[in-house]
């Protein structure tokens, strides 16, 4: 038996179950579960700089997104397994990997309010949007919901968050949906939606937001 980061599926077959499937639903619905989780990192913000005694916490962040990086390594030097993947993932880059450098990025790179916003709409947004394309309702549903969902999140970040005036705020998020739901929608197997769906809004924002409207950060 080689090296594993799971159980042999025992937790994502009870998964799917719970959800009237079988394993490959579990497998879903807790790669979901976890993408969502990926907006916890947003704690880092109101965290003390010395709130973890051992380093700074930029230095516990980097740490962090180095034990990410190493098991990707691991998966590819050694085989070491790890749940959830995608079958296109087995032989290219992660996207669990993606998705941890371009949330660190946006932290370390962009003002609160614009990390805030992009995060929490990546992180919630992009697994909704997967599920809907599965349930195929169309266009309007697949495109239209997650435009919203994305908009209502980044105003989140922007004006409760980051604390951008509200309507500013409610134009950029706009903003940072249409950009951030057309460029998830194009599934190309170089490309990584979780980093397009990060990083172009990102510098979207930080263009018309902080460099054209001059708001505060």
């Amino acid at each position: 038996m080689g090296l594993r980061l799971h159980t042999g599926g025992r937790f994502r077959r009870w998964l799917g179950a719970r959800f009237g499937g079988d394993f490959a639903l579990g497998d879903r619905v807790w790669r979901r579960i976890l993408h969502c989780l990926g907006a916890a990192v947003l704690i880092y913000y109101p965290l003390p700089n010395d709130f973890f005694l051992i380093a700074p916490k930029i230095y516990v962040l980097l740490a962090a997104l180095a034990a990410v990086l190493a098991l990707e390594i691991l998966r590819h030097a050694v085989g070491l397994e790890i749940p959830t993947l995608r079958e296109y993932e087995r032989e290219w880059i992660g996207s669990f990997a993606v998705f941890a450098v371009a949330i660190v990025a946006v932290i370390l790179i962009f003002p609160v309010p614009i990390a805030c916003a992009v995060i929490l709409g990546c992180a919630f947004v992009d697994p909704l949007a997967g599920e809907l394309r599965r349930l195929q309702r169309g266009p309007a549903v697949e495109i239209g919901l997650p435009f919203v969902a994305y908009a209502a999140l980044a105003f989140v970040g922007l004006a409760l968050m980051g604390r951008w005036p509200g309507l500013d705020s409610a134009g950029l998020a706009a903003l940072a949906s249409a950009i951030a739901v057309a460029v998830e929608r194009p599934k190309v197997w170089w490309v990584d939606d979780d980093l397009a769906m990060t990083l172009v809004p990102a510098f979207a924002l930080y263009l018309a937001g902080d460099l054209a409207l001059g708001l505060p950060v």
